[in-house]
């Protein structure tokens, strides 16, 4: 489940929350294991919380990691950061057919691939929803 997994915004990767401090909270780097503190001052964004937008509005980015699962068989994505925007994005649009291609940009696609893979890597990849927030929508 990726519900304490955060972004932090001129951090680079994925963090896993651990605690929290006085005016901070305590943030462990999921690649490298090394434990930041993200103070007040520092833009956290909950990965449960990030959507992307789609035609008819928008989905959760987890259901958008699940379908990228299920396309490359629990592997990391078969386009890497290096290659082509257009090759990333005709990747993206096999995991996601109904993305609305004028609202996502190349950056949030990049994003994307290079999230799915830290989260694949480091075995994290459990993208199911909890029942209570099934339940809330």
């Amino acid at each position: 489940m990726i519900e304490n997994i955060i972004a932090i915004s001129g951090k680079p990767g994925l963090f896993r929350l651990i605690g929290r401090g006085n005016n901070m909270l305590i943030c462990e780097n999921l690649s490298d294991k090394r434990r930041v503190p993200a103070m007040q001052r520092d833009r956290v964004l909950a990965l449960s919380d990030i959507s992307m937008y789609t035609v008819d509005g928008e989905t959760p980015l987890v259901n958008v990691f699940a379908k990228a699962k299920a396309l490359t068989g629990g592997k990391v994505c078969p386009v890497s950061l290096k290659d082509s925007a257009e090759a990333q994005r005709a990747w993206f649009a096999e995991v996601m057919p109904e993305y609305d291609a004028d609202r996502v940009r190349g950056g949030d696609i990049k994003k994307f691939i290079q999230w799915y893979n830290i989260l694949i890597e480091t075995g994290n990849d459990d993208f199911t929803v909890p029942a209570e927030e099934q339940a809330a929508e």
